[in-house]
């Protein structure tokens, strides 16, 4: 698969297809961890992100599958190493490739063809909320004799600021590449419901979504008990973030006028 994890396309035994990201990606290892934990957060308000899995993969199938390695840069003549064994993360393909059809990109003019596009209000108050230092990755796919495309959000490798798990936030950070997709936004009620849902997110329901995340993939128990903490503090910081983002010279929202004041 395309993007810097180099990451593969893997059919497990529950009969699905998952793009799968290795332990040793050029990246960095918490990037699994950061995978799950937002994913599991978006879906936790409802948002269009895949399935997740840990997935396995065996020492038998890496050593009997050439393809399983990492590809080196540099043309230092070094042989690529194979991918590493063990506890994978693995988000499910949108689409069974024999069912339908997945594009990465969509020319502005098909954009009306999108049935969800106003879920990227959606996640960009999650992007902001866990500082996601890359920009807003998203696919768009249909079955065969659908006319129109679903939007699903992918790849939160670099939420929390990707292996730092630090927050230096920026206003033009974990944002869509384009304007388009945020042209209905008109004031603070085209982020509900999800940006409700964030703040009223329990400190039990955020420890939640990072249970079950396989030790090796960030060390330190404290370290992820610290991420937690953080994600807890920022909840109520995300109206800020976004203003921010809409004060940018992006001007990113021109629907959205200042408020009335009403006249007593």
């Amino acid at each position: 698969m395309r993007g810097g994890a180099q990451s593969h396309l893997m059919r497990c035994d529950d009969g699905h297809f998952y793009v799968v990201k290795f332990q040793n990606n050029p990246q960095h290892l918490r990037v699994l961890a950061n995978e799950l934990l937002a994913t599991r957060l978006a879906e936790a308000i409802k948002l269009p992100v895949p399935a997740t899995k840990v997935v396995e993969v065996s020492e038998w199938l890496v050593s009997h599958t050439p393809e399983l390695r990492m590809q080196l840069g540099g043309g230092s003549g070094e042989r690529s190493p194979a991918c590493k064994a063990g506890h994978q993360f693995g988000a499910r393909f949108v689409v069974d490739p024999l069912e339908g059809q997945v594009f990465d990109y969509l020319p502005e003019s098909m954009m009306e063809r999108v049935r969800n596009i106003k879920d990227f209000a959606g996640m960009l108050c999650i992007d902001k909320w866990t500082c996601n230092s890359n920009g807003r990755q998203a696919v768009f796919w249909k079955k065969v004799r659908e006319r129109k495309y679903t939007a699903t959000f992918i790849d939160q490798g670099y939420c929390f600021n990707a292996g730092e798990w630090s927050f230096p936030d920026s206003p033009l950070r974990g944002v869509y590449a384009r304007n388009e997709v945020y042209r209905e936004i008109s004031g603070w009620e085209s982020f509900e419901p999800w940006l409700s849902r964030i703040e009223a997110m329990t400190p039990e329901a955020i420890g939640d979504c990072a249970d079950g995340i396989p030790p090796e993939w960030y060390g330190d128990w404290q370290e992820l008990e610290k991420l937690i903490e953080q994600l807890v503090k920022r909840r109520g910081r995300v109206r800020e973030l976004i203003a921010a983002f809409r004060a940018s010279s992006r001007e990113p929202f021109p629907k959205w006028s200042e408020a009335k004041v009403a006249v007593m």
